[in-house]
């Protein structure tokens, strides 16, 4: 699956085939829910534990993550067991209240109804993604791509190539939707245009990269206007 080169996107009308999906801190924002967990994993086990270490990790391949962690935390557990201790807990928060980004549900809605698919393309494993779709429609996203089925994540533009593979598309010819440097750096490469949608941590500037303040009010028909700015 090779990387793209530098073609321009290619939307007819500003259309895209598809809309690729991050999920955290894009479609629903559940970074305070890892933060909370990794300090409550810290307190656990006697580690040490920063705000700044938390934000460093927004965005990441979880297992990339566990590593992180245990370097920075400083506790005795593999970052497979780190992994799933995190998972435990953000997924029991999720089960209590997932926390909708604002405009989110309501883009998915348009794009829905005017027949472009949409997949989710996530680092967060398929455990803890699964109780977040059971809020939404069936069949909401035409593929999803999570971080335990692609070898390399977020940066490396694998997740991205995938999913645009399973859809049938090119990823030159897909928007992809973006809260965190490290998601637009792997859609971008992939060949994407992104929409920056900057949440708790900042988003560089670069080719292929449009910013947003929100998505609330965004519809497909605002999308053309996008593309051409880029």
């Amino acid at each position: 699956m090779g990387v793209p080169g530098g073609h321009p996107n290619r939307h007819p009308n500003g259309r895209p085939e598809a809309v690729l999906w991050d999920m955290d801190g894009t479609l629903v924002d559940t970074e305070p829910y890892w933060i909370a967990t990794e300090y409550a994993l810290a307190h656990r086990y006697g580690g040490r534990w920063s705000d700044a270490d938390a934000l460093a990790l927004v965005g990441n391949d979880l297992l990339e993550s566990g590593r992180y962690i245990r370097e920075h935390m400083g506790i005795d557990l593999t970052p497979e067991q780190i992994v799933e201790e995190l998972l435990d807990g953000v997924v029991e928060r999720v089960r209590e209240e997932v926390p909708w980004r604002p405009g989110a549900r309501e883009l998915l809605a348009d794009l829905a109804a005017q027949g472009v698919p949409c997949a989710l393309v996530t680092m967060s494993w398929t455990r803890f993604v699964e109780p977040i779709l059971e809020h939404l429609p069936d069949g909401t996203f035409s593929c999803i791509v999570t971080g335990d089925q692609v070898t390399r994540g977020k940066p490396h533009p694998e997740p991205y190539l995938t999913a645009a593979e399973r859809l049938g598309v090119d990823a030159r010819d897909c928007v992809a939707i973006e809260d965190s440097d490290t998601g637009a750096s792997s859609a971008a490469a992939a060949g994407c245009l992104v929409l920056c949608v900057p949440n708790h941590v900042e988003i560089q500037s670069g080719p292929r990269r449009v910013f947003v303040e929100s998505l609330e009010g965004m519809t497909l028909e605002t999308l053309p206007s996008l593309v051409t700015a880029r």
